[in-house]
């Protein structure tokens, strides 16, 4: 066969929420198992870092960016196409109308996704500030948890905060990270 008869397309699969990660290894272990790696090239569940605070710790939690979404590089011909459709956990190819063939992701779309992951990584890092001075927060971590603060000054490359805490009647200035505040 000619390699452009083997040219393969990003598709995105529908899958049972929560079940993306398994989806992913299925498919993997069909392509080893039944040599599709012509016709079947990268699984990928793309994935975003979230920060959280538990008990005044960060926690780094990685949490699946398209609940419900496998992408997959892959030629559908032949029976690369049933094997994927039979693996557990996946519910359909996305199609222009119910029933209908796979439609191959946009190249822009492809480009924008596969940037995404890369961003993604570095997503924590980037992460847009959600919060504007003179905005009145919750502080969630630390000695002052449970006071309300003005923000005072927003320092993005430290990724801190200044904000003024009302403790006693007086004003008292505070230098925070964004993960141990809230909104109110």
């Amino acid at each position: 066969m000619s390699d452009l008869e083997l040219e393969r397309k990003w598709y995105v699969l529908k899958t049972v929420s929560g079940k993306e990660n398994k989806v992913k290894l299925y498919i993997e272990n069909e392509v080893r198992d039944n040599g599709f790696q012509e016709y079947i090239g990268k699984v990928l569940v793309p994935i975003e870092k979230v920060i959280q605070m538990r008990k005044g710790k960060k926690i780094h939690r990685e949490k699946v960016y398209y609940p419900g979404y496998v992408m997959v590089e892959a030629n559908l011909i032949g029976e690369a196409v049933h094997a994927i459709k039979n693996v557990p956990g996946v519910i359909t190819f996305l199609s222009e109308k119910k029933g209908g063939s796979a439609l191959p992701m946009r190249k822009e779309e492809v480009n924008k996704m596969l940037g995404n992951i890369d961003q993604l990584s570095d997503y924590y890092k980037n992460v847009n500030i959600p919060y504007v001075v003179g905005e009145t927060i919750k502080v969630i971590d630390g000695p002052f948890s449970g006071f309300n603060g003005t923000i005072e000054k927003i320092n993005e490359e430290k990724r801190k905060l200044e904000l003024a805490v009302l403790i006693f009647g007086r004003k008292t200035p505070l230098e925070l990270n964004f993960t141990q505040i809230e909104k109110i």
